[in-house]
């Protein structure tokens, strides 16, 4: 929805490509601001996000919130540095009490990660929001950001955490979800991506997104665009948080996930048959906006390998959902479903 960044070279990436996050060089070289971009420039990575409560707990809250927001440096391939709360809070319906303990969750998981929340704004508001403004870096000699342009024919596709987050959100604020089915799920959206940034960088990955609230499929479309590729992808293989395909069957689906799978509609190619319904499902949970979800890493197949082996001894459900390949300009974000 953006307009392009204008009149600066400095603009590595911008909005243009629906990347996780903006990436500028600071021109501290003899040339200034308008002087040639160089390799030595030190990069800063932009981001901001915010979200509603998606569990009843203020301090998780907090630290989804603040693993959501985080997600996206380790996206670009960056180390988060410092951090800016953004909090809108409905005065009138909640203790500042509530407020105190979100602020406290989000600082543990910020200090888990080595980031300093250093300031923040607050507004009042009807419904309850809270998230951060991130800054992080490129560390010097990791080379360019991960950025949707760099995916690459060959290379397959690797994700670093479950799905469902969306549907069992749903579950949890109707009283539906099982103890262990809410456990499961907040330890994933507060599980930091910055270990399967670490590991995707020691397999060599050129390209990377997180799945957040355009779903597994929106995602993946936006990195398809960018790289002016197709995918397919094979259903079967999508790890899935347990109890996500039972709520799903309950018919507790988000709108916004299923305006996602609606978006999304056009790219598809089902090779799978009609009366497949295993894989309809699957589908929808691969439409479902995903809150603080997992990493979607393209790399050689080696790596992949590598990378799986790696993440699971490490203790994320991780798995190879699919490939890349090669798109004609008509061909080009499409997603064939197997």
């Amino acid at each position: 929805m953006l307009p392009p960044a204008a009149g600066s070279t400095n603009v590595l990436v911008g909005p243009e490509l629906a990347d996780d996050a903006a990436v500028v060089r600071l021109p501290l070289g003899p040339g200034g601001p308008d002087g040639p971009s160089g390799e030595d420039d030190p990069k800063l990575i932009l981001t901001t996000d915010t979200i509603a409560p998606i569990v009843d707990e203020p301090e998780a809250f907090g630290a989804i919130a603040a693993a959501n927001a985080l997600s996206d440096v380790w996206a670009m391939g960056g180390r988060p540095l410092w951090a800016l709360n953004l909090v809108f809070f409905p005065n009138d319906k909640l203790p500042l009490e509530v407020l105190r303990r979100i602020m406290i969750g989000a600082r543990d998981k910020c200090e888990e990660a080595q980031v300093a929340i250093v300031g923040g704004h607050s507004v009042r508001n009807g419904d309850l929001k809270f998230g951060l403004a991130v800054t992080g870096m490129l560390e010097p000699g990791r080379g360019r950001p991960w950025a949707n342009t760099r995916a690459m024919p060959g290379q397959v596709l690797v994700l670093s955490k479950a799905l469902g987050t969306g549907v069992l959100g749903t579950a949890i604020k109707q009283g539906a979800a099982s103890e262990a089915e809410r456990r499961t799920a907040t330890a994933s959206m507060t599980r930091l991506n910055q270990e399967a940034a670490r590991l995707a960088r020691l397999c060599e990955a050129t390209a990377c997104t997180d799945v957040t609230g355009f779903g597994l499929l929106g995602h993946l479309r936006n990195l398809l665009r960018g790289s002016r590729l197709q995918a397919r992808i094979s259903l079967r293989r999508l790890p899935l948080l347990p109890g996500a395909l039972e709520h799903l069957r309950a018919g507790r689906l988000p709108g916004g996930s299923k305006a996602n799978l609606e978006h999304v509609e056009s790219s598809l190619v089902r090779r799978h048959g009609s009366g497949d319904e295993l894989a309809f499902e699957l589908t929808k949970l691969a439409a479902d906006a995903q809150t603080s979800g997992g990493l979607l890493v393209a790399l050689q197949p080696d790596g992949a390998e590598r990378l799986l082996e790696s993440l699971r001894s490490s203790g994320h459900q991780a798995a190879i959902i699919g490939e890349l390949h090669g798109a004609t300009p008509s061909e080009v974000g499409r997603i064939e479903l197997v």
